[in-house]
């Protein structure tokens, strides 16, 4: 047997703290009461479970997996579960928080949980990743269940494991059970318009922050950070509504055209070239960093701390919309204010995706499906009225969208956990 050694924490700021930093003085403009504050600032439950799987060669691997569930007290926990080789328990902790705030900041009955488990997916064969993905599922059946635990897709995994999820989970409940994962097919149960929920709540987070600021849509410069599934719907959505994407980005580089990118043709390109970019002929190589472009509007929709100290200085958009989670480090904050940066923060801006997933939760104990202009419109409502509930909360208390955010959040979960009380 070999046994893969989980991987060290990959940037020097923790995440848990990070969160933590914020969550600390969110509660102190709430006036949060020490008894509250110590039941959310730890998660419910933490399994770490070692899964010993046969690979294509004979050969047995051990693989460290995770699952956090921060809280609960808003209704059964929701998050997803990454495949990364660089998972670690303080990420998933700090993911599994992110989750309850998240939730909550767009009032849907959720709690926060995350999973994880070190691999890189990239390196494993089809039938490596299934064995992985049921195995994974099995040990944590106990957890899991449509009324309990949620998992759903993050870095690494879509709609092929959710599958293998809720057919395992299916498997040992000896029935169907659509509903205990979301992000699936739409033949199993997945819900319209999902693949592109959380690019389409940054959409709607950026124009509803564009109008607070006074800057025409049509007029604006956008740069995008990462072109996944959340950076290429985003981008693609905020064309459609008349700004200008002038640069994307992926592991193969940053990209730019002055009179702005066809997205469409971009991500065309990306899905016929092995999911990159590379040697993508619509638009220049850049040498500088994407980041730190002269633009309106930069979202960030790539890996957590991309924006830290080091170069949270150089940083020159007026608007950031965090289409990642966590990509500002608690330590950039500051920098960031002291510029005059507007910051519409993750757990507001990316939460479309969450929203859709609650539809699609919804769908499955309905036994029915929306169409999809119907979940477009129940989601882009819940977008703009949390924007607006935010905005108004960051007035009342005279701080910024991201502290907004979490009283917001802080202040929901923590009068539903007054109103149900503990032991």
């Amino acid at each position: 047997m070999k046994y893969i050694e989980p991987a060290p924490i990959k940037d020097k700021e923790n995440p848990f703290e990070s969160m933590m930093s914020r969550f600390k003085i969110a509660a102190q403009h709430l006036g949060l009461n020490e008894e509250i504050y110590n039941v959310l600032k730890s998660p419910d439950k933490q399994v770490i479970i070692n899964i010993p799987i046969t690979m294509d060669d004979g050969s047995i691997r051990v693989f460290e997996a995770y699952r956090v569930i921060h809280n609960n007290v808003l209704g059964p926990s929701k998050g997803g579960v990454r495949f990364d080789p660089h998972v670690n328990l303080d990420e998933v902790k700090a993911l599994a928080a992110w989750m309850t705030w998240k939730c909550a900041v767009v009032d849907i009955p959720f709690g926060g949980a995350k999973g994880g488990i070190c691999c890189n997916p990239r390196e494993m064969s089809s039938g490596e990743i299934e064995r992985l993905t049921r195995a994974y599922t099995t040990s944590l059946y106990d957890v899991f269940g449509p009324d309990t635990d949620i998992p759903a897709p993050d870095m690494g995994t879509g709609q092929r494991e959710m599958a293998w999820m809720m057919d395992q989970y299916s498997r040992n409940s000896g029935m169907t059970v659509n509903g205990v994962v979301t992000g699936k097919p739409g033949v199993l149960g997945g819900s319209a318009g999902r693949v592109a929920a959380t690019g389409r709540g940054v959409m709607v987070s950026t124009l509803s922050a564009l109008e607070k600021l006074k800057i025409n849509p049509y007029n604006s410069t956008v740069a995008v950070q990462g072109f996944g599934n959340v950076g290429s719907h985003a981008a693609q959505l905020l064309v459609d509504r008349g700004t200008k994407v002038v640069a994307i980005s992926d592991i193969t580089g940053a990209y730019y055209r002055e009179e702005g990118i066809d997205i469409t043709k971009a991500i065309e390109y990306r899905n016929e070239n092995r999911g990159t970019l590379e040697n993508f002929d619509g638009a220049d190589k850049m040498d500088d960093d994407i980041l730190t472009m002269d633009v309106d509007v930069l979202v960030p929709a790539a890996l957590e701390d991309v924006i830290s100290m080091r170069n949270a200085d150089k940083i020159k958009a007026k608007l950031i919309v965090e289409g990642a989670n966590g990509p500002t480090s608690a330590k950039a904050d500051d920098i960031i204010a002291e510029k005059g940066i507007v910051v519409v923060p993750d757990i507001l801006a990316n939460a479309g995706g969450v929203t859709v997933s609650y539809f699609e939760w919804v769908q499955n104990r309905l036994g029915y499906k929306w169409t999809k202009d119907r979940v477009n419109r129940r989601s882009d409502r819940i977008m703009r009225t949390s924007f607006e509930n935010v905005y108004k909360t960051s007035l009342k208390y005279d701080v910024n969208l991201r502290i907004a955010a979490y009283i917001v959040a802080i202040d929901r979960v923590g009068k539903a956990y007054s109103y149900r009380g503990g032991f």
